[in-house]
């Protein structure tokens, strides 16, 4: 299995951007999917979460600019950001987790990381 993040970029503050994943490879059931960030020096953390069943669940800091979906017909998680600001500055991961065969327990799976920058 292989999530392959995409949409970063140098965007200026105010602006929006839409970060995609899809994830391909040997998949029975995809799980919760969400989008994670990583400031240099530090952990990695959650930004925002959306369930098999549309759940969704958000870091304090993301809940009015951020928004989570799923298609599970493309096995893709979108994360859009409206109104950036230059502490959105950061890595963000995407994350699945992902059940190969009924008979396999479902296990997190990685994207490889994209890049946003916000300039003031």
């Amino acid at each position: 299995v292989q999530l392959q993040a995409s949409g970063g970029g140098l965007v200026q503050a105010g602006g929006s951007l839409r970060l995609s994943c899809v994830a391909s490879g040997r998949i029975y059931r995809i799980g919760t999917m969400g989008w994670y960030r990583q400031y240099p020096g530090m952990e990695r953390d959650l930004v925002a979460s959306i369930s098999r069943s549309g759940s969704t669940d958000y870091a304090d800091s993301a809940k009015e600019r951020f928004v989570i979906s799923r298609d599970d017909d493309k096995n893709t998680v979108s994360l859009q950001i409206n109104s950036l600001k230059p502490e959105d500055t950061a890595v963000y991961y995407c994350n699945a987790r992902i059940m190969q065969a009924d008979w396999i327990p479902a296990y997190d799976f990685w994207g490889q990381g994209t890049l946003v920058t916000v300039s003031s």
